[in-house]
């Protein structure tokens, strides 16, 4: 684990930044499970933030089924086991809510892929294609690739230039990421469905290459249409297999709104 963690920056609520960066450390490994958390006056300086924001990141890691708190000794971290799709949908049906997040992902990352097209530099391009290249790379040793999925919409992210957009990604990133395992789970499953999805990226980055913001917005929005296809033609032995088990609802009471 990193010795000392960057402060948190104003913008989106300090304890799931928080939250988010001790995640992201625990599931690349770097906390390993059953390894002791700093104390929470330690993550607060290394933060930089007050001991009730790490209290609250802490919480949500708990939810999470990330850590754990052992009385008298401390907070420790669990092996990380299938993460579940977190949103904020009351008594959806796992089904329902994957496919609503997706309709959320056609209207954010069909502008994002837009603006790419238009404001991309020689470096954005490359990251993309580095980023599309570790799909594949990691499918061919057998890994999910939803990591490698997730960094490459947002290397196009951050090709649009628009650190507001980056920042509103970066939050739903954590509703985001499970739908993502859901259908990248349904996509493997069929030949088909996988070479889909690598030519559906494949004209997005054509697109965004060649400067082509209605292609690219077009090509954006037509991989999301088709992975709500996909969903939708999932077989019922997927969801009585995979699919419910990581679709799984982490229904938040409260929610609070974005705008």
């Amino acid at each position: 684990m990193s010795s000392l963690f960057s402060a948190i920056k104003p913008g989106i609520k300090l304890s799931d930044q928080v939250a988010s960066a001790l995640e992201a450390e625990i599931r690349a490994g770097r906390i390993q499970a059953a390894q002791k958390l700093p104390t929470e006056a330690a993550l607060a300086q290394q933060f930089q933030v007050s001991r009730t924001v790490v209290r609250e990141a802490v919480s949500r890691l708990k939810s999470l089924g990330l850590v754990d708190s052992r009385q008298g000794s401390g907070v420790y971290v669990q092996a990380p086991g299938i993460e579940p799709l977190h949103f904020d949908l009351p008594h959806s049906a796992s089904r329902e809510a994957v496919m609503q997040i997706v309709e959320v992902r056609k209207a954010l990352e069909s502008e994002v892929a837009e603006l790419a097209a238009l404001r991309r530099n020689p470096a954005d391009v490359a990251a993309i294609r580095h980023a599309m290249r570790q799909i594949a790379q990691a499918v061919q040793t057998g890994r999910d690739g939803v990591e490698e999925d997730v960094l490459f919409h947002r290397a196009i992210a951050r090709a649009a230039g628009n650190p507001f957009m980056i920042s509103t990604l970066d939050y739903l990133a954590q509703f985001l990421k499970g739908a993502t395992r859901v259908t990248r789970a349904n996509e493997a499953r069929r030949a088909d469905f996988a070479q889909a999805v690598t030519q559906e990226h494949e004209r997005i980055v054509q697109a965004i290459e060649a400067g082509d913001a209605p292609a690219a917005r077009h090509a954006a929005a037509e991989h999301m249409r088709n992975a709500l296809s996909r969903i939708e033609q999932a077989d019922p032995a997927f969801w009585a297999q995979d699919g419910e088990r990581l679709a799984q609802p982490l229904v938040q009471a409260s929610p609070p709104l974005l705008f």
